[in-house]
């Protein structure tokens, strides 16, 4: 069974900062904003999912890389996640649609701004995922 370790919103760009509870509906968090429309947001990227186990592993390899940093708003543990998948976050339903391809704008986050490393392309699974809203909610950080 998944957990939810981080929610993460901001207003606009990065670093998304985190929050202890958020509502969420088709197009996304409740109050959370994105700059580039054309590249993030609506109901097909509403929110981006980072799996906690990538997380540490670019830790791991010297990356600063922190929760929020890449602009996620989930942060999770235990799915597993790929494109199809359908979980459940709290009340809410996600289906993976897409990986997150990664911009410049992360590139503090890795060494030698090399936001590249987050890649689906160019490093399979090493990825944030985009995911549609199947069933709206709350979500909150239990603690």
């Amino acid at each position: 069974m998944g957990k939810l370790l981080g929610i993460f919103t901001s207003n606009g760009g990065v670093p998304k900062l985190p929050v202890n509870s958020a509502v969420v509906d088709i197009n996304g968090i409740v109050g959370d904003a994105c700059n580039n429309k054309k590249h993030h947001g609506g109901p097909m990227k509403a929110i981006c999912v980072l799996e906690n186990k990538l997380l540490l592993k670019l830790q791991s390899e010297g990356h600063p890389i922190q929760s929020g940093t890449t602009g996620e708003n989930l942060l999770v543990e235990g799915y597993d996640l790929s494109i199809g998948m359908v979980f459940d976050v709290g009340e809410l339903r996600l289906e993976v649609v897409s990986d997150a391809t990664p911009c410049w704008k992360i590139a503090d986050s890795f060494t030698e701004g090399d936001y590249s490393r987050m890649s689906h392309e160019k490093n399979p699974g090493d990825t944030r995922w985009y995911c549609k809203v199947l069933k709206p909610g709350r979500i909150s950080i239990s603690g």
